[in-house]
């Protein structure tokens, strides 16, 4: 459906061509101070015609509040957000009266519903994803505010174009070919520890591309003008980082917070993979070496030594970092003709138009980021109401320290204590 979340939900509405995509947030918490501005930031990183690597499209994505605030303070009711098409041309899809584009949702909307919209992906389109970013900027106010959460999105490789090893992904760190040979580097360079710790939407927005890392951002920038040029596309890879998440995060056993993020993830146009913490990486590693070790923190938390897993054990945030990749394939839409068969079986040549991304990834950095603060911002609230009502309960005292969570802060030893 059109709904994500429980006690945080976002509906998004509209097609690519209609007169206004937007969405309808329910569940924000009343109080917090909200302005459009706050929403048109990360509208604006999203929107197309932003550079010359992206869809001449010109389109503003200027937000419009229509319900749930006052005098810049929400008021606990739905916030409806409304934004207008203004630079849509229906005239450039008349071919797909005939033609299921290839990859595209034509075929398989018509199939499912028996009616399709007319021009553009409709509900498969990008467009849909305004709502989604206008909703996760609430949610992110909200966690920045409340907990001090920072989330961060940024190209990790277009087409064949990876940053270096040592600030890749662990999937992305080569490995040498020796079967028998299980030694292996940390899943965590130091330059990706530091990555991960210190990159800023800022530092990303400097490139066109997205990526933090100027070398890589180069030649990222030439492979996508290459695909431009052939009248092609070209796919690629967002990384995201969530600083500060508190622990207890997730609902065991479907609902697992790396479920959560996965499904946010793979909703996304043009999706294809999604990996969290070590990813396939970790399937190369043995236990001994991929296992998470607990440590104290200099703040006197319970740690972990490495963070192999990603922020996440046993499908609940364990308090360190939450990083994750997203694979997005090449935009199915190119302004190339392909040879292909009409509705009727019909072969053919479609020979496409209309104004696309060469490459999607850089302008989906925002929309990864929007379902990241999503998904935390509901899991939080969940979290959150589980503790208030267990909170009103009288203490217990009948278990065994270490199994109630002052049991296990009063079972950690001070520094310079060893351990009873």
């Amino acid at each position: 459906m059109s709904t994500w979340g429980t006690l945080f939900r976002v509906t998004t509405y509209g097609e690519s061509h209609c007169a206004s995509v937007g969405a309808i947030i329910d569940g924000v918490p009343p109080g917090l101070q909200l302005s459009a501005q706050d929403i048109q930031t990360q509208l604006s990183r999203r929107r197309p015609g932003q550079s010359d690597l992206t869809t001449p499209r010109d389109e503003k994505d200027l937000v419009h509040i229509q319900s749930g605030i006052e005098h810049g303070v929400t008021l606990g009711t739905p916030i409806g957000l409304l934004v207008k098409n203004e630079d849509h041309r229906p005239k450039d899809y008349t071919e797909t009266d005939l033609y299921p584009r290839p990859s595209h949702a034509d075929w398989t909307y018509l199939e499912k519903y028996g009616v399709k919209a007319s021009s553009g992906g409709g509900r498969s389109s990008a467009r849909e994803t305004i709502g989604r970013v206008a909703g996760g900027a609430i949610a992110e106010k909200y966690l920045t505010l409340a907990h001090g959460i920072e989330i961060v999105g940024f190209v990790s490789s277009v087409g064949k174009v990876h940053l270096p090893a040592s600030v890749a992904p662990p999937s992305l760190v080569p490995t040498d070919g020796d079967e028998d040979n299980d030694d292996v580097p940390d899943a965590l360079s130091p330059e990706f520890i530091h990555l991960l710790a210190t990159v800023s939407r800022a530092t990303v927005d400097k490139e066109p591309t997205r990526c933090p890392h100027p070398e890589t951002a180069v030649r990222m920038t030439k492979r996508i003008r290459r695909a431009q040029e052939a009248h092609d596309s070209i796919g690629g890879t967002v990384t995201c980082v969530i600083r500060g998440v508190p622990s207890g995060l997730g609902e065991p056993v479907f609902d697992r917070l790396e479920a959560q993020l996965a499904h946010a993830m793979l909703s996304i146009p043009a999706t294809k993979a999604f990996e969290i913490g070590s990813g396939f990486r970790g399937t190369e590693v043995p236990g001994s070496a991929h296992n998470d070790a607990f440590v104290r923190k200099a703040d006197g938390r319970l740690g972990t030594r490495t963070n192999w897993s990603g922020g996440v054990q046993g499908g609940i945030s364990n308090g360190e970092d939450i990083y994750f990749r997203v694979g997005f394939k090449s935009p199915a839409t190119i302004s190339q003709p392909q040879q292909t068969a009409q509705y009727d079986g019909t072969a053919g040549e479609l020979a496409a138009r209309g104004r696309h991304d060469p490459c999607v990834v850089p302008r989906a950095v925002p929309i990864v980021e929007a379902m990241a603060a999503i998904v935390i911002m509901d899991q939080l609230l969940i979290q959150n109401a589980r503790r208030a009502t267990a909170a009103l309960l009288p203490p217990v005292t009948t278990l065994p320290p270490t199994m109630v969570l002052s049991g296990l802060k009063q079972a950690l030893p001070k520094e310079g204590e060893e351990q009873k």
